[in-house]
């Protein structure tokens, strides 16, 4: 009897063996062969889809008792003899998984985040323990649909519960491959290949069963997630082939692959899962469109982006990615110059949730591009009170969700909205720049009490473009308070700035040699110093003392004069170069410093002082045209006529010209100062000195 259990158990493996009618030797009943056993032919080119090899069988479980873990062999290799599980115990099992998908579903339906948390890790602790069951027997066909479905249910719901994938859910894929393979003694040298090497052996091995075909795509689908979101596009793209009958084997286009990928339905009395493979394969289809479609409205593949963004917007969508979704078609629209399209698409998204920060920014873009200044600041400032509304966000699906597949936004996406104190900035420093400045004092304050009491842990400017550093809003706060014509208000604000960075002031002449490099932290220290004491001067102006402005522009002055200006054959440093305070910042500091103290010597009759400042101004800034027709006015006024008539001849032939720094983006409180001391009338004072001018002798 012996050899004739291993002569039964070669055939088993070797030879074909064609079902009977009525009841086998081998097999037992038909009934049981159809249940466990029993061969389907399918016409498919998917090495999923292979059938078995002619007229095979394989032997089913025949009623008996239900064999424990010890005693139980599970192989379809198994020598005649030996006992395979009783139905009753597979029964048993499916039924304990069904029973586990039902809490779960209860759990999600639960509006009790405590009990709802309890019972689901209460259904993850069944999973894994039905699992440890499952596996602490060999491997054998029958049982594998069964125990690949309690992986994927196990997978979902533990991966839902973290709202993310790790390690560990990788490590659970390839146990399930491992044990497919066990099953075909294929196992060992696989181990090497990795989770890509395991998923080529099993999906091209020639004699797996058509009941292992849903819950592998289900596997399948589960891995595809895990690939995607953490960027694995490669070994997604050879995936999905595989699972295709590498018929797409020439394209790497996964919103195509996802879509050609059809996974076969479940059976009416097969196990029931969380979420089957088509679920999984339409939300890999939503997840993937919209993150091939922001790449692509980013890198300005504009057209592609469109197309994309559109295939996310009509899959599965959840409110949250909708409103991301319709905000990220809008920003494309835009740039795309269709403003209109692109506002019904925010008004969609600001309609489907609560998350209004994207679409509110995206809006005032749009509105400042269309220059429509009211909508813009309107929107800006919803934007500063969406942040700052706490809204209960609804507690996750216990599903693999499109969000779980996302990337958290980058700083510099189109779609982030920032914080709340990002976002008062964005409102203060465009109503500064438009010349709102008694709203841009008020936003100001607002935000240094926003970040100086601690509401906020830090501030971090605007990501794009590149916004200031915090003392820079401190000297945007000081310009927008001058503006306001509130100077006291703007000397208090100076000084707090003064007291951040005094410490470091006996340190200047290393920090100016580390500006010009870019090698500390805090490079533009020098600046901004020279800064505040520019605006106290200008605050002191308003305030009515001469005396203490001259102070003022006079320490401005000297500090900025022990920078080391850089060789001109290298050109100035670009502004936007990190690090680095560009050359024309520092130019533009120096001729501002120098002008407002020239003013201050006009306005106490001091000509020849002014006359100095004004003509080193010149000399320090070419460029800054301001300097030159106030050093024309103060000639003029003190008839040096030779000196002005050769300056007002220079000053004709450049009005035509842009400005040197008219390309150079300077900081916002610099750019506001300039605006005060430009000179008023250039065109009047310009006919005024021709008229005034000796008219040539005719010989």
């Amino acid at each position: 009897m012996e050899e004739a259990g291993v002569g039964a158990a070669k055939l088993s493996r070797r030879e074909s063996i064609s079902p009977v009618k009525g009841e086998s030797p081998f097999l037992g009943p038909r009934e049981e062969q159809r249940s466990y056993g029993g061969v389907r032919k399918r016409r498919d080119p998917s090495p999923l889809g292979w059938g078995p090899r002619r007229g095979r069988a394989y032997p089913s479980a025949t009623p008996s008792r239900c064999p424990g873990p010890a005693s139980a062999t599970m192989s379809h290799q198994t020598p005649l003899g030996s006992s395979v599980p009783h139905a009753s115990c597979l029964d048993l099992w499916r039924e304990k998984n069904d029973q586990l998908v039902r809490q779960a579903k209860v759990a999600q339906d639960s509006r009790l985040s405590l009990r709802r948390q309890q019972l689901a890790q209460d259904a993850l602790e069944g999973f894994r323990g039905l699992l440890h069951s499952l596996r602490g027997l060999p491997a054998a066909v029958p049982v594998l649909p069964l125990e690949l479905t309690v992986t994927c249910n196990f997978i979902t719901l533990r991966a839902s519960l973290a709202q993310g994938f790790t390690e560990d859910q990788a490590q659970d894929i390839q146990q399930g491959l491992e044990r497919v393979l066990e099953t075909q003694e294929q196992l060992g040298p696989r181990l090497e290949c990795g989770l890509r090497g395991l998923w080529d052996s099993v999906l091209h091995y020639s004699s797996l069963l058509l009941e292992l075909l849903p819950a592998l795509h289900h596997l399948a689908g589960l891995q595809a997630a895990l690939w995607l979101s953490t960027d694995c596009l490669g070994d997604l793209t050879f995936l999905l082939q595989t699972l295709n009958g590498n018929q797409s084997e020439a394209s790497e286009n996964l919103l195509r692959l996802l879509k050609t990928w059809s996974p076969p339905a479940e059976e009416s009395d097969a196990a029931l899962t969380l979420q089957d493979a088509r679920g999984l394969r339409d939300v890999l289809l939503t997840a993937s469109a919209y993150r091939q479609g922001l790449r692509e409205l980013i890198t300005g593949s504009l057209p592609r982006a469109l197309s994309s963004l559109q295939e996310a917007a009509s899959g599965l969508c959840p409110r949250p990615v909708l409103v991301q979704v319709y905000t990220a078609l809008g920003t494309c629209l835009r740039k795309m110059g269709n403003p209109q399209r692109a506002l019904l698409y925010l008004v969609a998204a600001l309609k489907e949730g609560s998350t209004w920060g994207p679409p509110l920014l995206e809006a005032s873009r749009l509105y400042r591009q269309l220059g429509n200044t009211a909508a813009e600041l309107e929107s800006l400032e919803l934007l500063v009170e969406a942040l700052n509304v706490t809204h209960n966000s609804e507690a996750p699906q216990l599903l693999i969700e499109v969000e779980l597949l996302l990337r958290r936004l980058h700083p510099a996406s189109p779609l982030h909205c920032g914080t709340q104190s990002q976002a008062k900035y964005l409102l203060a420093s465009r109503c500064l720049h438009v010349g709102r400045a008694e709203d841009a004092a008020e936003h100001y304050l607002d935000l240094l009490a926003l970040v100086l009491d601690g509401l906020e842990p830090k501030f971090s400017p605007p990501p794009s473009p590149a916004g200031p550093c915090m003392p820079e809003v401190f000297l945007e706060a000081a310009a927008a308070l001058i503006q306001a014509g509130r100077a006291q208000d703007a000397l208090t604000v100076c000084e707090e700035l003064l007291s951040r960075t005094s410490s470091l002031l006996p340190k200047m002449p290393q920090l100016w040699e580390d500006a010009r490099k870019g090698t500390k932290e805090s490079p533009h220290c020098p600046s901004w110093v020279s800064a505040t004491y520019l605006l106290q001067g200008q605050a002191w102006v308003q305030l009515g003392a001469p005396k203490e402005a001259i102070s003022e522009f006079s320490r401005c002055l000297e500090l900025l004069f022990r920078a080391t200006p850089k060789d001109k054959e290298q050109g100035p440093a670009s502004s936007g170069e990190k690090g680095c305070v560009s050359d024309m910042t520092l130019q533009q500091l120096r001729a501002a410093a120098l002008i407002s103290r020239g003013l201050q010597w006009v306005a106490s009759g001091q000509d020849t002082k002014a006359l100095q400042d004004f003509l080193l101004s010149v000399q320090m800034c070419p460029g800054n045209q301001d300097a030159s027709f106030h050093l024309l006015q103060t000639l003029r006024r003190m008839d040096r006529r030779d000196e002005a008539t050769a300056l007002w001849r220079r000053l004709e032939a450049q009005t035509n010209l842009p400005q040197e720094n008219a390309a150079w983006s300077l900081p916002l409180y610099l750019e506001t100062y300039l605006g005060w001391i430009r000179f008023p009338d250039r065109e009047t004072l310009l006919e005024e000195f021709q008229t005034s001018l000796p008219e040539p002798c005719d010989l």
